[in-house]
């Protein structure tokens, strides 16, 4: 049966988050019931790198009395660790009798995962247990329940031998059978090549969530995203309180937000390598349609694990790179590349179904560069240029591009 908006009760885990938060209020708008659980980690962990959001972000209780006040319409939270706290986490499940369930509660840099033993640990230990979590006591509870995980194109290795487009989550082989003497036609979920603790997490998870869909039945969507870039959205814009995270540091902001930031503060913009690493990217804004695009497109019961390809547009990062400073004026310069990645890439990837279900991208522009950079330009006095230089490095050093 296919529920309306209003006829959603949904757990946003990790909803205080870059795109958690935004997320939540899209899907609050739309007349879903909404429950976030969070640890607010996210948050200790600005406090251990010396780094913060540029913008000013307030308190998870702030925000949600904001947001009742200027929308009229509840979110509920609740402070909760899906790792440590299984119990209540499926006590929860049962009473609020979630029909879709938001899986955002992960360590998501992969130079944080990288940078010692102790962050790799809490990285594994965080992203695969809390996974674990959620999807026992979706099994536990009794109850149809549609999980919706935020995924990452790293999980690819991000480019096809062949150079044809990546496709959505599922290969199409021909396996030799010797003993018949002809081709077998066999689809497999697509091959992965994490290049991070973080990307291998979430290819760990991708392989749970085939096997809970297999042995359980349980429903599932697993969105491989691309690069988010961007900051707000129409509804966190209502009112200061309601702003959202912009990250800019070596180790969680994004590539294009980090341009931003150094561009309003004439740092150079630092490209690694040559910068041919080619990259999916998306809107913030798109992040949050393409969400409530899969919780009101989910799988039946009975249907295989959806994996859908969570991007709009790729580009170059050297391309990026010379956009923005086309734009400011400021300079870029060439690091030495700290990660285990191809220096040189083509990408090309399919993203057909969330286009088929009516999303309209928000493509990279001189026009909607100009609207991020005016939100790093706002708060350009809060910037810490000392942690924007990449501290982590995994790979033997290149010579000097």
């Amino acid at each position: 049966m296919t529920l309306s908006a209003s006829e959603h009760r949904v757990l946003v885990i990790g909803g205080d988050g870059f795109c958690g938060w935004p997320i939540s209020l899209h899907l609050s708008q739309l007349g879903m019931e909404v429950t976030i659980i969070d640890n607010l980690n996210r948050r200790e962990i600005d406090k251990e790198l010396g780094a913060a959001s540029l913008t000013p972000i307030w308190s998870i209780e702030e925000r949600i009395t904001a947001w009742r006040e200027v929308s009229g319409k509840e979110i509920k939270f609740l402070f909760m660790d899906v790792v440590e706290e299984y119990e209540e986490l499926l006590a929860l499940v049962k009473a609020e009798r979630f029909t879709s369930i938001i899986d955002l509660a992960k360590i998501k840099s992969a130079p944080y995962s990288m940078k010692y033993q102790k962050h790799k640990k809490q990285t594994i230990y965080n992203n695969l247990i809390s996974c674990d979590n959620v999807l026992t006591a979706m099994v536990e509870s009794g109850l149809d329940i549609h999980l919706v995980h935020l995924g990452t194109m790293g999980v690819y290795g991000y480019r096809l031998p062949t150079g044809e487009a990546i496709p959505e989550g599922y290969l199409d082989v021909k396996l030799e059978s010797k003993k018949k003497g002809k081709l077998i036609d066999w689809t497999i979920p697509y091959p992965p090549s994490p290049g991070s603790i973080y990307h291998l997490t979430k290819t760990q998870e991708a392989i749970a969530f085939q096997f809970y869909n297999k042995c359980y039945g349980l429903r599932i969507t697993d969105l491989h995203q691309g690069v988010v870039w961007g900051s707000e959205t129409e509804l966190t814009s209502l009112d200061p309180r309601l702003m959202n995270r912009f990250d800019y540091d070596a180790d969680y902001g994004t590539i294009l937000n980090r341009f931003m930031v150094q561009a309003v503060i004439n740092y150079p913009l630092t490209i690694y390598g040559t910068g041919g690493q080619t990259r999916a990217f998306i809107h913030i804004k798109d992040t949050c349609k393409c969400v409530e695009l899969a919780i009101l497109n989910g799988p039946k019961p009975g249907e295989k694990v959806h994996i859908y390809n969570q991007m709009t547009e790729c580009q170059r990062i050297r391309d990026l790179a010379g956009m923005i400073s086309k734009l400011t004026g400021c300079p870029v310069q060439h690091l030495n590349n700290p990660r285990a990645e191809d220096l040189e890439n083509e990408l090309v990837v399919e993203n057909e179904t969330f286009i088929k279900y009516g999303l309209k991208p928000t493509l990279l522009s001189d026009a909607i560069a100009k609207e991020v950079l005016s939100i790093a330009e706002k708060y350009k006095n809060n910037a810490i240029p000392s942690v924007i230089k990449p501290q982590v490095k995994w790979r033997k050093e290149d010579p000097d591009p």
